[in-house]
């Protein structure tokens, strides 16, 4: 067993605290301290006797926390975070303030070794998978450093200007599915009411469609949102795009989402990076209505960001309203999202630019 308590769900830490004989309800103040007051020394944790903090810190446990290495701020709003891991490892993080919305865009690995040619961090390659400790990590010190707070009514505001952090979403550096454990188990915390207490459906898991992954998380009593990256509506196409549809073909993987829909009832969503003069015409819109015929989903459409190294262009917006248009008149619920924080390096498919160059 790991030795950072930021790791542990209230089950383990109920385990750790009870095993040399303190009274079990100790463990929820362990919780409470780490994920709602923040602190990052055990020797804080006061509900705790003395001696006890100091056992505990005798026998190697501790408090991790990231470190913010560099901020960079869009004029549209949006923030990029640098975080700096214990290893030295680099990963990075998005705030994206969006109308009432405030969303945190988080990072499950360290790079990423799935390859989808249009994304720039898969050209770092990956290293290794974070632990949910430096996954919620990310939320908590983007939250501490926009001065949120959590009230006790479990709604997170900013104290200045009443802005709150609404939604969390797992599609920052990596593929999550790839890094399962970590990634439930930092839902549960996020999601825990003795934690943030952030709703379940305000959080928000995006894979490339790691099929395995989509049909154990069917399975899990926790059920954050679903999304795909899809991309395109054959095999051809997105094999060209996304390597990973070699393993895991469109047929495999849709039948996966339906499985997945008929376990848990829920909408599933498509993020589809629109391509110029390859993946945006009106006959890959007709393929993809018919591939998505019969399921319960919503579409977002994103033009293609550029980044050092990607020749692709993205989209002109007549025809991402035309590809748009016909995906609404065949009932499908589709979305063309904004392009926040390009100008920092901060949009779908930038995340590990800066690095690329540096």
């Amino acid at each position: 067993m790991g030795k950072d308590l930021k790791d542990k769900m209230l089950g383990e830490l109920e385990q750790l605290i009870t095993e040399p004989g303190q009274k079990k309800y100790l463990a929820g103040y362990v919780f409470h301290f780490i994920h709602v007051e923040n602190v990052m020394e055990i020797s804080q944790i006061t509900p705790l006797s003395k001696a006890f903090r100091h056992e505990l810190i005798e026998q190697g446990y501790y408090i991790s926390s990231l470190v913010i290495t560099k901020k960079i701020a869009d004029k549209d709003g949006t923030a990029k975070y640098l975080f700096t891991l214990e290893d030295g490892n680099r990963i990075e993080t998005v705030l994206l303030p969006e109308s009432r919305r405030r969303t945190v865009c988080i990072s499950t690995q360290v790079g990423c070794s799935l390859g989808c040619s249009f994304c720039a961090t898969a050209k770092l390659g990956f290293t290794r998978n974070l632990t949910a400790a430096e996954i919620v990590d990310q939320v908590y010190l983007v939250m501490r450093d926009a001065s949120c707070v959590a009230r006790t009514n479990y709604t997170i505001r900013n104290t200045r200007n009443t802005e709150r952090i609404t939604n969390v979403v797992y599609m920052g550096m990596g593929e999550p599915l790839l890094n399962y454990d970590a990634v439930i188990k930092s839902a549960g915390i996020l999601n825990h009411p003795k934690g943030k207490n952030i709703g379940i459906r305000h959080i928000t898991i995006s894979t490339c469609g790691i099929v395995p992954g989509i049909k154990k998380l069917a399975q899990q009593e926790l059920h954050p949102r679903l999304a795909v990256s899809l991309n395109a509506p054959n095999d051809k196409l997105r094999t060209q795009l996304m390597p990973i549809n070699a393993k895991y073909p469109l047929a495999e993987l849709i039948k996966a989402l339906r499985y997945y829909q008929d376990s848990t009832r829920q909408r599933v969503s498509f993020e589809y990076v629109m391509i110029k003069g390859l993946n945006d015409s009106a006959e890959h819109a007709q393929m993809l209505t018919k591939l998505l015929r019969g399921l319960i989903c919503h579409v977002n459409l994103i033009e293609h960001n550029p980044h050092p190294g990607c020749e692709f262009e993205g989209s002109d917006s007549s025809r991402i309203k035309k590809f748009a248009a016909i995906l609404d008149s065949s009932g499908i619920e589709t979305t063309i999202r904004f392009r926040m924080g390009r100008g920092i390096r901060a949009a779908c498919g930038q995340l590990g630019a800066d690095q690329l160059e540096g």
